[in-house]
């Protein structure tokens, strides 16, 4: 089992900047992928951004260009970067890693006021 832990959410005005931190309770240093999803309609969750251990990254394409998603080895930690934020960047973001398995965080929100 691995324990996901998310920091970092909060308020934050429209224009702002924010980061995401998510620590991992054990070495992901062979996680297949760390990253990040978010609620979406239709979908449990959708991807945002994604960290490869072959040090690749995805992104969706709303979050391109603004986003990115640093993988720390030796901290355990993936954080999520956010700059220019917009309201419609309100959500619950839930961190996620793939190790002969998948597993969740429990989610941390960031509100964006206008």
């Amino acid at each position: 089992q691995v324990q996901l832990v998310e920091s970092g959410g909060g308020l934050v005005q429209a224009g702002g900047s924010l980061t995401l931190s998510c620590t991992a309770s054990r070495s992901i240093s062979d996680f297949n992928t760390v990253g990040w999803y978010r609620p979406s309609p239709g979908k449990q969750r959708e991807l945002v951004a994604r960290a490869f251990l072959t040090g690749h990254t995805t992104y969706s394409d709303s979050v391109k260009g603004r986003f990115s998603v640093p993988r720390d080895n030796t901290k355990n930690t993936v954080s999520l970067q956010i700059d220019s934020l917009q309201p419609e960047n309100t959500a619950v973001y839930y961190c996620n890693a793939n190790f002969r398995g998948v597993f969740w965080g429990r989610g941390i929100q960031v509100t964006v006021s206008s």
